[in-house]
């Protein structure tokens, strides 16, 4: 390494790195020092410090928050990789402590959430009590995002209808942006039309999706997968998609269906779990694409840290024995 190197490297302070990374996740000084329970001008200071530093303007200060300059671009970037491999470092050490501790950071889509996340997290967390989860719902996409920028340990989507060989095997490269991810089988589901109990399909056992294309339909957020692969669906059957009513939960879903808003889509488990709300069958989509795979996803799993590692073992058993 060269001494300018050296001098550079001595010169970053870690922790204005980690305020650095809060403030653009939050596009606020005030609100990241909220979250990291600091004074603003503190996190003011440390900005200023971290832009002499690399002799460069790294945000734009406007009343409304902060946005980040091309130069800030590149060092959001790197930062997120250097804090990272420090947790990477930590998780490894903590191997030689006397017992395993610490957290994992973990973003999930709701079908993971409501149907299986409970009972495998739950079973896990008595396990190993000292590892804590923090576990934030989001939209399929979003999580694959969170995961390349180092934002999640580790993520649980759908991919659509992406296979990972036989079984539970193999560890699949998937590239996300410019980042290369790796996925892991963990559950399947499978997507059901659910409709009022006196509807004209409740009798059915299955149906096409082109079939439910003739009624209204009552949709989650545009962006999660179930809408993203209804209006694929739609489209190849060059019909159009009558989704009058978006909703962010799935018993609002059930409820509007129950109020003759329209049918739905949801997976299978999850309407099973949703007993109680309304009069309400759910008959089976016949369609290749109603059967979905949930996946465990990961920048490199065998570099993450032992708390994850564990986690994702645990979670996805077969391919730990792999």
């Amino acid at each position: 390494m060269k001494n300018s190197e050296r001098s550079f490297a001595r010169r970053i302070d870690l922790t204005s790195l980690q305020l650095f990374v809060a403030v653009c996740e939050l596009g606020s000084i005030g609100r990241a020092a909220e979250r990291e329970f600091i004074a603003a001008s503190a996190v003011s200071k440390r900005l200023s410090d971290l832009e002499a530093t690399v002799d460069t303007a790294l945000l734009y200060r406007h009343s409304r928050g902060v946005t980040l300059t091309p130069a800030g671009e590149s060092l959001l970037h790197h930062a997120r990789n250097v804090l990272y491999g420090l947790e990477r470092m930590q998780g490894e050490l903590s191997e030689y402590a006397d017992g395993v501790r610490g957290h994992v950071r973990m973003h999930a889509n709701m079908s993971a959430i409501v149907q299986f996340l409970p009972e495998d997290l739950g079973a896990f967390a008595r396990e190993h009590s000292q590892i804590k989860i923090d576990l934030q719902e989001h939209l399929s996409p979003d999580v694959l995002s969170a995961v390349a920028e180092g934002t999640a340990d580790i993520g649980i989507c759908t991919l659509g209808n992406v296979k990972s060989g036989e079984g539970n095997q193999a560890t699949v490269p998937l590239t996300q942006g410019n980042v290369a991810l790796q996925y892991r089988n963990y559950r399947e589901d499978r997507l059901v039309v659910v409709v009022p109990e006196r509807h004209a399909l409740a009798s059915r056992e299955s149906v096409a999706f082109s079939e439910v294309l003739e009624w209204d339909i009552v949709g989650l957020h545009a962006g999660s997968s179930i809408s993203l692969a209804m209006r694929a669906a739609a489209a190849q059957a060059g019909h159009a998609l009558h989704q009058r009513i978006q909703v962010t939960s799935l018993d609002a879903m059930c409820r509007m269906i129950d109020n003759g808003l329209g049918l739905g889509l949801l997976p299978d488990r999850a309407f099973e779990l949703m007993h109680g709300v309304g009069h309400l069958r759910a008959v089976q989509l016949s369609d290749d694409w109603a059967l979905r795979e949930l996946c465990v996803v990961a920048r490199d799993f065998d570099a993450l840290p032992v708390t994850a590692r564990l986690l994702v073992d645990h979670l996805c058993p077969t391919s730990a024995k792999a």
